[in-house]
């Protein structure tokens, strides 16, 4: 009888910590949840790229789990996604954010953009815009090269004689934007053969090079863009904004884990507009796994 007590204290003991290990168990699961930082793009290269950069990077200087997040959508789906917290970050451009979000009028001084962005995104939405990475993506507008040579096209201007036989191809964003479509065919006078045609932005150079339309709304840093033997013209009035490329992260999140504030500020100034262009290529024209870009970039740059 006094050993059947014991086997039964023995199971009763058993049980008590198996009990307490599975609370640690569970209480630790709770804890690594909490500590995963969410990173989120827009749906094109250049973003998918540089939320990878921006995970990476988090993920080499701190203990934290990064999720990643990409090809969300336009501006204004990413934005909400962050002022709710379903993200933590994403990499953003200035002039969008002065233009599309805070619907501001376009200003032409790259400084002041980024203070405003970054003054308004704090007080609005408790947001923290951290320094630019060191390019300037403007929207570049593009035509087809041998069309240039015939034409002698070199600014947006010299394609007024011809807009009216014209087809043109935009993204949904660039025509809705207030510093997009009317506004920049107003600055320069165009009217082109009907209405653009909208396009997912991933299909823009293609429909160019099989002359389904005649000029698109790309990206500056767009790798395919030369690849095609496309030729971007000057924006001679000077109608675009600068679009500095930075990183937009919760101001919560930074209170809480600021290793995240100190791994992303090493990326300020660190990439060229030539050197995004030649990562964008690398995944769209080389068809190479943006982690794969990503670790090679860092290597070269000592992140």
């Amino acid at each position: 009888m006094k050993k059947s007590n014991c086997v039964t204290s023995s199971c009763a003991l058993l049980s008590r910590t198996l009990l307490v290990f599975l609370f640690l168990i569970n209480a630790g699961c709770g804890s690594r949840h909490e500590e995963t930082i969410v990173v989120g793009s827009k749906n094109f290269t250049e973003q998918i790229v540089l939320a990878e950069l921006f995970a990476q990077q988090i993920e080499a200087y701190s203990k934290l789990h990064v999720e990643r997040r990409v090809n969300l959508g336009g501006t204004l789906l990413c934005h909400q996604a962050l002022v709710s917290g379903k993200i933590d970050l994403y990499p953003e451009y200035t002039g969008t954010a002065l233009t599309a979000v805070l619907k501001e009028a376009p200003e032409r001084d790259p400084l002041a953009v980024f203070h405003r962005v970054q003054a308004e995104y704090r007080l609005r939405f408790g947001v923290e815009v951290l320094q630019p990475l060191g390019f300037n993506n403007t929207f570049a507008m593009v035509v087809r090269g041998d069309d240039a040579a015939k034409l002698h096209l070199v600014n947006i201007s010299d394609i007024g004689a011809v807009a009216s036989k014209w087809r043109a191809g935009f993204g949904f964003e660039f025509m809705e934007r207030p510093d997009g479509y009317h506004g920049w065919a107003s600055a320069y006078g165009l009217h082109f053969s009907g209405e653009p045609q909208i396009l997912d932005l991933g299909l823009l150079y293609r429909a160019l090079a099989d002359r389904q339309v005649d000029i698109v709304a790309g990206n500056s840093t767009d790798g395919l863009i030369a690849a095609l033997g496309m030729i971007t013209l000057n924006d001679d009035r000077h109608y675009f904004p600068p679009y500095e490329a930075v990183p937009l992260v919760l101001r919560t999140t930074l209170e809480k884990h600021p290793e995240v504030g100190v791994a992303l500020g090493q990326l300020a100034g660190k990439i060229s507009e030539q050197e995004m262009r030649h990562l964008n290529y690398a995944a769209d024209s080389d068809h190479r796994d943006p982690a794969e870009i990503v670790r090679s970039f860092r290597i070269s740059k000592g992140l």
